[in-house]
């Protein structure tokens, strides 16, 4: 779902209007596209597969994967699959564990990915119980699955790195300091990271 196309661009319109240097940056850059993914269980997947592998390694896994079990989409089907079959298919014995993990959770409805609590944190300390889902990740669900507009995932080293360069600060803020400095761009710090994310790659370096 994520954030709709017009409550994107709202966001950063509100935001250039707190911040001059994200204005300045909207214009040099315009407007990115909405990063847009399904929720539920299938993107949370998929987030377990691509785990510290490219794009097309992802891609690959995973239609190996789908082949294997019969269907990626049903986690009776992941559940029920052997550990030889999931690593012939291309996890990692690790990432056996929290793709079962996942599917455990959602089949023994201890998570509703359907009805996660409204309020972020909460959201966030639910889907970091399962297995194989930090933080980030988790964050990373909620802004593009569920379009949450405040998510803020502030230990992204490319939103550090870039809200350095588009604040011209001398040097990459720390997680502490871009937590600091987002507060003030409440509720729009997930356009906020949808543009850092855009924003590097479209501006020069």
């Amino acid at each position: 779902m994520g954030i709709p196309v017009e409550a994107l661009r709202e966001s950063l319109d509100e935001l250039a209007k707190r911040e001059p240097a994200f204005a300045a940056a909207l214009s040099r850059v315009g407007y990115p596209e909405p990063r847009i993914s399904e929720p539920g269980y299938i993107t949370l997947l998929r987030a377990i597969v691509g785990q510290q592998v490219s794009i097309k390694a992802a891609a690959a896994i995973w239609e190996k994967l789908d082949a294997a079990v019969g269907g990626c989409g049903d986690p009776r089907k992941i559940a029920a699959a052997s550990e030889e079959t999931l690593r012939g298919a291309g996890l990692s014995r690790q990432k056996v564990v929290y793709a079962q993990s996942l599917a455990d959770e959602v089949l023994a409805k201890r998570i509703d990915l359907a009805d996660l609590p409204t309020d972020d944190e909460e959201a966030i300390k639910l889907l970091t119980h399962i297995k194989g889902i930090g933080r980030w990740t988790a964050e990373i669900y909620l802004l593009f699955a569920e379009g949450r507009t405040d998510i803020w995932p502030a230990g992204d080293l490319a939103i550090q790195m870039e809200v350095g360069r588009i604040l011209n600060l001398p040097e990459k803020p720390s997680e502490k300091r871009i937590r600091e400095l987002a507060e003030a761009w409440r509720p729009h710090r997930g356009a906020a990271a949808v543009f850092s994310w855009h924003h590097r790659r479209v501006a020069p370096i």
